[in-house]
């Protein structure tokens, strides 16, 4: 069961990484700053390398939202598994969604059927699924999007005089910067949801003491998730890079700069933050700098209902994992 839990955490790893390509190369694709082939193997590089910036966000994962002591492998591998079908389906109808929640919502749906509501880890402000889960939740694609319009704006007054097509070269190649952050910050903060699931599971049974991240997990999850990267999500990508705004480079790179930081100050204090919602607020964000006709508010509309639906969709899918596991005697 534990081997099972492990490869279910390696998939789920891999369809992350191509599920979430997007966020951090569909600007610099959209404004012609890399080509397709170079940003994928950009994204692909700094994904893996990001993956070794820090293990707080494993931790989180792995013991800060449920109680460990009660955790069986059948709930980890259904919050998986849970996890996995939300993000193959938003995957196949181009939505960029939240595998980060997928992944949380499909744990906490699991340990509800499978342990009950009190092995869930509430918390307050700064800890627990409300000070971790919810309050980012509500509060990083607002910074987000606050952030990137203001960032923008200050652009759009320090550049007032420029001339468009020389400003477009320069930022078009201060692109490739930004979305070699955006890509070290992805996996800086998505690769060590992993590393957190894995090390829950290897805990569960019994196999480690405590839930420091083993070295071989690290690299195991830098590994998938930079593999699933190098495969790339067109899908996502055309939603993210076209139909939201209309991109140019200075745009992509402010989306990007604002996007990085964010998710990368998330990981430093160990909150599972969505990729997918802070670059996309960003996006928005940046795009709301030409006015309110600057964004395609209903596509705009589709992402907002992908990302209230993820948590409790992954949950009832967890739950339902869980219940075929323990209806076959794997639980």
């Amino acid at each position: 069961m534990l081997v099972a839990v492990v490869v279910l955490a390696v998939i789920f790893d891999y369809v992350n990484g191509f599920h979430d390509t997007a966020n951090a190369i569909a600007t610099s694709v959209a404004t012609q700053a890399l080509r397709p082939a170079h940003a994928i193997l950009l994204a692909t590089t700094f994904n893996f390398i990001g993956a070794f910036a820090g293990t707080a966000v494993a931790k989180t994962i792995g013991s800060g939202l449920v109680n460990d002591q009660t955790t069986t492998q059948a709930i980890v591998a259904a919050a998986l598994i849970g996890a996995i079908a939300w993000d193959l389906i938003t995957w196949r109808l181009g939505l960029p969604s939240s595998s980060s929640h997928a992944l949380i919502g499909g744990l906490i749906g699991a340990t509800i059927i499978g342990a009950g509501w009190d092995q869930l880890l509430w918390g307050n402000l700064t800890s627990g699924i409300i000070g971790k889960v919810i309050v980012p939740l509500v509060s990083s694609p607002i910074l987000g999007f606050v952030i990137a319009l203001c960032f923008m704006v200050a652009l759009y007054w320090i550049f007032r005089h420029a001339q468009r097509k020389p400003l477009a070269r320069v930022f078009r190649r201060l692109q490739v910067f930004s979305a070699g952050f955006m890509a070290f910050a992805h996996g800086s903060n998505d690769a060590q949801k992993t590393m957190g699931i894995i090390t829950l599971a290897l805990f569960s049974a019994g196999v480690i003491t405590d839930n420091t991240v083993p070295t071989w997990v690290i690299v195991l999850a830098a590994s998938a998730i930079s593999l699933g990267t190098a495969v790339g999500g067109w899908r996502i990508m055309k939603t993210m890079g076209h139909k939201v705004t209309e991109l140019e480079p200075i745009h992509g790179f402010a989306a990007e700069t604002t996007g990085a930081s964010i998710i990368f100050g998330a990981a430093h204090f160990g909150m599972p933050v969505s990729t997918t919602q802070v670059i996309s607020s960003a996006i928005m964000g940046v795009g709301s700098s030409r006015g309110t006709k600057g964004v395609r508010w209903g596509v705009a509309r589709n992402i907002l209902v992908a990302w209230v639906f993820t948590l409790p969709a992954a949950a009832a899918m967890g739950a339902a994992a869980w219940w075929v596991l323990n209806a076959i005697g794997l639980s």
